[in-house]
C-alpha cells in the first residue's frame, strides 16, 4: 500500500465513532519474568525504578563498564518493541531498553488538566531519572515514534548528557502538525487522541488499536510482531488505563509539547551531537522534503541518515539494516 492509499484508509478510521544501581530497583530472574517473554532479550535484566510516585520497568543488557544507549518506543508499543535489536547493541553496549510512563509494563496514572504528566519533556526527565539511577550520566538515545520525541526534546533540553541521538521514523512535533494541517487526512488519530476525555479513549477499542498498527505496517499484516510481543500489546490495548495514557501522551503533543518546539525554534536551539535518522517510505518518507532533510532545516543540521522501503515498524520490518546503521552510530 502506497502512502496516498494509507491516508485514504487513516481517514476513514479517524471518521470512526481513532543513585547508585540496584538501590532502586528489583531485579527479576527469568522464573519470575514480568511478561513471560525474557527470552527475547538473552543476558538482560528485568528492572523497577521508583520515580516519583510512579515504577518504570526496563530491561538492561550488556557490558556495565560499556558505553550506554537508551532506547524509548513508540505507540502502541512498548520496550519489547527493540528485541530485534537490543541483543545485538548489547554485545558492545550497555542497552536500556525503558518503557515509558503510561506504556507496557510502566505505571499509568491519570493525566492532569495541563496534561503535563505524559509530555515529552516529563517523560525525558524521568528517563532522565533512570540513568541517574544506574549510576549513567552521557548516554546515546534512540527512539522509535513517540520514544524519538523524548530522545530529541532529551537531546534539546540536556546537551551535555546526550552524547549521540537516533530518530526512527517522526519528525519535529510542530512539523508533524503542519503536515496535518497541510495534508486532509494525514495521521488523523493525532487530532482524534487530543481530543478531550473521555471521547477518544471511548473510540480507541483494542481492535480500533490493532487496525491502526496494521494500516501503519509494511505488508498490512501484525504478523511483522513476535506472537508473544503481539499477544502483550493486545493486553495493554485493553486496559482504559493505559488507553487514557495514549490519549494524554497527544494531548500534550497537541499543547504544552508543541509549545516547546515553538520555543525551542524561536530561540533557535540544535542539536549538535551525532544525530541519525531513519525512516520508512509508507508515512514521513512519502512527502518531497525527506525526514533528513527536514531534521537537518529544523533542530539537526548536522545529522545524517537514510530511508528504508517499509511501513513504520522499523524495528520488526528491517531489524537487520537497523541494528547495522545503530551500531555504526554508536561507534562513532
Amino acid at each position: 500500500m502506497n502512502r496516498r492509499s494509507f491516508l485514504k484508509g487513516g481517514a476513514a478510521l479517524g471518521g470512526l465513532a481513532l543513585f547508585p544501581q540496584n538501590i532502586f530497583a528489583q531485579n527479576l530472574t527469568p522464573a519470575t519474568s514480568a511478561d513471560g517473554l525474557a527470552h527475547l532479550f538473552p543476558g538482560f535484566e528485568e528492572t523497577w525504578f521508583d520515580v516519583g510516585p510512579n515504577r518504570l520497568f526496563a530491561r538492561v543488557g550488556g557490558p556495565k563498564k560499556a558505553p550506554a544507549v537508551l532506547m524509548l518506543h513508540g505507540l502502541p508499543q512498548s520496550h519489547l518493541c527493540w528485541h530485534t535489536v537490543a541483543p545485538e547493541l548489547a554485545k558492545n553496549n550497555r542497552v536500556v531498553c525503558l518503557d515509558l510512563k503510561g506504556y507496557g509494563l510502566s505505571s499509568a496514572p491519570p493525566g492532569d488538566a495541563q496534561h503535563e504528566a505524559y509530555s515529552k519533556r516529563t517523560w525525558a526527565n524521568e528517563a532522565f531519572t533512570v540513568m541517574d539511577k544506574l549510576g549513567i550520566e552521557r548516554f546515546a538515545v534512540a527512539g522509535h515514534d513517540r520514544g524519538a520525541q523524548v530522545a530529541y526534546r532529551m537531546a534539546i533540553d540536556n546537551p551535555k548528557r546526550i552524547e549521540r541521538l537516533a530518530v526512527l521514523d517522526n519528525l519535529p512535533i510542530y512539523v508533524v502538525w503542519d503536515l496535518i494541517n497541510a495534508t486532509p487526512g494525514f495521521l488523523p488519530w493525532w487530532t482524534l487522541m487530543a481530543r478531550p476525555a473521555p471521547e477518544p479513549e471511548n473510540i480507541m477499542t483494542a481492535s480500533y488499536i490493532e487496525e491502526l498498527v496494521r494500516r501503519a505496517s509494511g505488508p498490512q499484516s501484525v504478523s511483522i510482531f513476535d506472537p508473544g510481543v503481539l499477544a502483550f500489546y493486545r493486553k495493554n490495548w485493553s486496559d482504559p488505563a493505559r488507553v487514557h495514557a495514549y490519549c494524554e501522551d497527544y494531548r500534550a503533543a497537541a499543547g504544552v509539547d508543541l509549545t516547546a518546539d515553538k520555543a525551542d525554534v524561536a530561540a533557535g536551539k540544535k542539536i549538535m551531537c551525532p544525530t541519525l535518522i531513519l525512516w520508512g517510505s509508507k508515512i514521513f518518507g512519502g512527502f518531497p522534503e525527506t525526514p533528513l532533510a527536514t531534521w537537518r532545516r529544523t533542530f539537526a543540521p548536522e545529522a545524517n541518515g537514510m530511508g528504508f522501503d517499509c511501513g513504520h515498524f522499523l524495528n520488526e520490518e528491517k531489524p537487520a539494516q537497523v541494528t547495522k546503521a545503530l551500531a555504526a552510530l554508536l561507534r562513532q
